[in-house]
C-alpha cells in the first residue's frame, strides 16, 4: 500500500511493475508511484471516505478538492526538482502500512537525498483511512521545521522486545544500554539522510553520548506501533530532550531486528533540532 491497485489502469500497473526492483516493491502501489501516476481518481478511490493526508510541507489535506489541488501542486514540485525514488522497506499489517523511500531531488544546495516514510491506516478491505508522511526539511533547505503532533499518545502502548529495551535506554539517557541493543555492525540513520549514518559500536556510542549531552535522555510519547515481527515502526511525539522541555513534535522511527534478536538498524524520521550540550 498505500494505494488500492485494482483502481489503476493496466498500463500504469505494468509500468510500476516493470520499473520496480522486485515484485514486492511494486504491489500494492507505492505512495510516490501513485502520486505521480496521473490517475487522481484511483488515489481518491483508495480512501474509505474523503481523502485525508498529513504532509510535511502542505500540512493537513482533507477532502476531494483539496486533495486534487495537492496532487497537482506536489507533482509540479517533484517535476521541477527532477525527483527520483528508491524503495527501502515496507511493513504490511492488516490495519496499517509503513513504506520507506529515498527521494532524491534538486535543491538549492545541489542534488540531495531525503529519507521519506509514509504511514497508511487502513480498514478491513485495505482502503486508506488516513495517510501520514514524514521527512526532514534539513536536506532540502538547511533548516528544521517544527512538526506539530499528528497523533494522540497511547498511554498503554508498549514497544516489544529489543525495541522496548531501546526506548527505555533512550528515555534514561543511557548510552551504554542503548548501544547494547544493537548488533556489532548495526547502523543508525538520522533524519537528514545518508550523510548522517553511524555504524558500529564506537560510532553509535559517540552518537548517543552526543544525543544525551544536554543532561539526560529523550522522552517520547508513543502514539502508534506497526510490527511484522522483523521490522517495527513507532510513531511518536518528542516531549523533552535532556533538560530541555520541547513543544511536542511528531516523528516516526523504524527499527529492524537482526538475526540475533538485537537491532540491525534504526532509521529516524522527524525534523527536530536537538538541543545538544557542548
Amino acid at each position: 500500500m498505500p494505494w488500492y491497485p485494482d483502481l489503476f489502469s493496466a498500463s500504469v500497473l505494468e509500468r510500476i511493475r516493470s520499473q520496480a526492483a522486485d515484485a514486492r516493491a511494486a504491489a500494492p502501489v507505492p505512495y510516490f508511484d501513485g502520486i505521480t501516476s496521473g490517475e487522481t481518481d484511483a488515489l481518491i478511490g483508495s480512501f474509505t471516505a474523503e481523502p485525508e493526508l498529513h504532509h510535511p510541507v502542505r500540512g493537513r489535506v482533507r477532502g476531494r478538492r483539496a486533495f486534487e489541488r495537492f496532487v497537482t501542486d506536489i507533482n509540479a514540485w517533484l517535476t521541477a526538482r527532477h525527483a527520483e525514488f528508491s524503495p527501502v522497506e515496507r511493513i504490511l499489517t492488516p490495519r496499517r502500512t509503513i513504506e520507506e523511500t529515498i527521494m532524491t531531488l534538486d535543491a538549492e544546495r545541489g542534488r540531495v537525498e531525503v529519507p521519506v516514510v509514509v504511514a497508511a491506516d487502513r480498514n478491513d478491505d485495505g482502503r486508506i483511512i488516513e495517510l501520514r508522511i514524514y521527512w526532514s526539511m534539513w536536506p532540502i533547505t538547511g533548516e528544521h521545521h517544527h512538526r506539530a503532533p499528528l497523533l494522540e499518545p497511547e498511554p498503554d502502548l508498549r514497544a516489544p522486545d529489543v525495541v522496548g529495551d531501546y526506548q527505555r535506554a533512550l528515555a534514561a539517557g543511557d548510552a551504554e544500554a542503548i548501544v547494547a541493543t544493537f548488533e556489532p555492525d548495526a547502523y543508525v540513520r538520522e533524519p537528514a539522510g545518508s550523510a548522517y549514518v553511524h555504524r558500529g559500536h564506537d560510532e553509535l556510542f559517540a552518537l548517543y553520548q552526543r544525543f544525551f549531552s544536554n543532561g539526560g535522555g529523550v522522552l517520547l510519547e508513543h502514539c502508534a506501533l506497526t510490527d511484522d515481527d522483523r521490522v517495527c515502526a513507532l510513531e511518536y511525539n518528542v516531549l523533552r530532550w535532556g533538560r530541555a522541555e520541547l513543544s511536542p513534535e511528531a516523528g516516526l522511527a523504524v527499527y529492524v531486528r537482526g538475526r540475533s534478536g538485537k537491532l540491525a538498524s534504526a532509521r529516524i524520521y522527524d525534523d527536530l533540532e536537538p538541543p545538544l550540550g557542548r
